[in-house]
């Protein structure tokens, strides 16, 4: 399998993107990508997810050319990504941030009980977008 990748989606790292909000405590918190600048592609597509247990690891994937933004509505997700700059940790658990995830970036999402995650997607699903063998993502992005 021979994949090329340009050399500037490969030096993408993830990074927290906050969103602003509008409300108070007392008559609720409403939260918008509208006012996003920092939002860093145009949305394609929306998905959630909902009724992870809390032992069950998902992702173990990365992505070819679909970025995307990862957001706790509820509970807290704990974000393990690798790119070709290293590994990051990062802890979900606001609806007022949400996590850049470019390209090439090979996540595993640890859920707490009862946890809402919402994913902004730079692309429609496709499966052939999904790098799913962690040892050809780490050829790819020159670790192997």
């Amino acid at each position: 399998m021979q994949l090329h990748f340009n050399r500037k989606l490969l030096a993408e790292t993830p990074y927290l993107i906050s969103f602003e909000q509008a409300g108070t405590a007392a008559e609720g918190i409403l939260t918008s990508t509208q006012f996003a600048r920092e939002l860093p592609f145009a949305i394609q597509r929306v998905f959630w997810i909902q009724g992870t247990p809390p032992e069950r690891v998902r992702g173990h994937h990365a992505n070819k050319t679909t970025r995307e933004v990862l957001i706790a509505l509820n509970g807290t997700i704990k974000v393990t990504a690798e790119t070709s700059s290293g590994i990051k940790e990062f802890v979900l658990s606001s609806a007022a941030e949400g996590l850049y995830i470019p390209a090439m970036c090979w996540t595993e999402l640890t859920f707490t009980e009862g946890t809402i995650a919402l994913c902004l997607a730079s692309t429609d699903y496709d499966e052939q977008d999904y790098l799913r063998d962690y040892d050809m993502f780490k050829k790819l992005i020159g670790k192997l």
